[in-house]
């Protein structure tokens, strides 16, 4: 019986992760779908280019055929291993994939191409003067670890991915650690560390961001409030010795008690203790030597 309950727990730790690792994987399906939705929703909307840009489109085919040998240097675009291609022609996206990584062709005089880096990018959160749910004013700052998860919506979406995730950053460092009180945003830092990139995640998905990694590198007190904190510490130090201490002697005590005890039952006992008193005197080299003397002698002379 005593076997089984580790296993159960075991169990149970196991079924936890797997929930968590299946929520973990709804969340990232209905951010595709999302995603997937809103670029759709990019392509029906820019719609057909119409007439006048039908005909521009053919006329930059039959220029670009005409002029073979010197419009191939500008019909063919590379992008690297980690980019990808967003075009546009006529000033409309004309596919709901990116283009890349490699060699592919564009008209040149109609397409434009606008390349997103999908490397991840990391960047300090400027400190934030903060004030807790108990009224503490801290200083706190934090790194942020993001990517490009989606180069059409992160382009069509935002003018300015890197720079909007940042300030976003920032607000939600204020607004997560506004809600905690200075116990908890000194001993819980991971919990709030995975509550602002569940936040930032949610926010930035409609611009194609993955926020991947949030944590929080450092929180300076007041000085006044770390003397404070140091006091308090160093009493409740102080107090833990004194109690420490007093249950010392009161174990003594008890043993001396049981000794004279034992003693008095014995009184040759007395006489051993005082033998073996004057044997640890003796080993530490000492001039000085004192021979006790049983009270019993000393008495029969007191009284003449």
């Amino acid at each position: 019986m005593r076997s089984a309950k580790p296993n159960i727990s075991l169990q149970k730790l196991v079924q936890e992760e797997v929930v968590d690792q299946h929520i973990e994987m709804d969340g990232e399906i209905e951010s595709q779908k999302r995603r997937g939705r809103s670029n759709d929703d990019l392509i029906e909307q820019s719609g057909s280019l119409g007439c006048i840009g039908s005909v521009l489109v053919i006329l930059s085919g039959l220029f670009t055929v005409l002029l073979f040998p010197l419009t191939i240097w500008f019909c063919f675009r590379i992008v690297q291993e980690y980019e990808r291609a967003v075009i546009f022609r006529l000033g409309r996206i004309i596919d709901r994939k990116a283009k890349g990584p490699g060699i592919f062709f564009i008209l040149p005089c109609t397409d434009s191409i606008i390349k997103v880096d999908l490397r991840t990018v990391s960047f300090d959160i400027p400190p934030q003067e903060i004030l807790t749910k108990d009224s503490v004013t801290v200083s706190v700052d934090g790194v942020v670890y993001f990517r490009v998860s989606d180069p059409i919506s992160s382009v069509a979406n935002v003018s300015n991915a890197d720079f909007s995730t940042r300030l976003l950053a920032q607000t939600t460092l204020r607004n997560v650690l506004g809600t905690k009180n200075l116990a908890e945003l000194l001993s819980d830092r991971e919990g709030i560390s995975h509550s602002m990139q569940s936040s930032l995640d949610e926010a930035t998905d409609p611009w194609g961001i993955k926020v991947e990694r949030v944590e929080i590198k450092d929180v300076k007190l007041p000085h006044q409030l770390q003397r404070a904190m140091a006091a308090e510490a160093e009493a409740t130090r102080e107090a833990r010795a004194k109690v420490i201490a007093a249950e010392g002697e009161m174990n003594a005590s008890r043993a001396l008690k049981e000794a004279a005890l034992v003693i008095g039952e014995a009184p040759a006992a007395l006489q051993l203790r005082y033998l073996q008193t004057l044997n640890t005197i003796a080993a530490e080299k000492n001039s000085t030597v004192i021979f006790p003397l049983p009270m019993d002698l000393i008495s029969h002379f007191m009284k003449k």
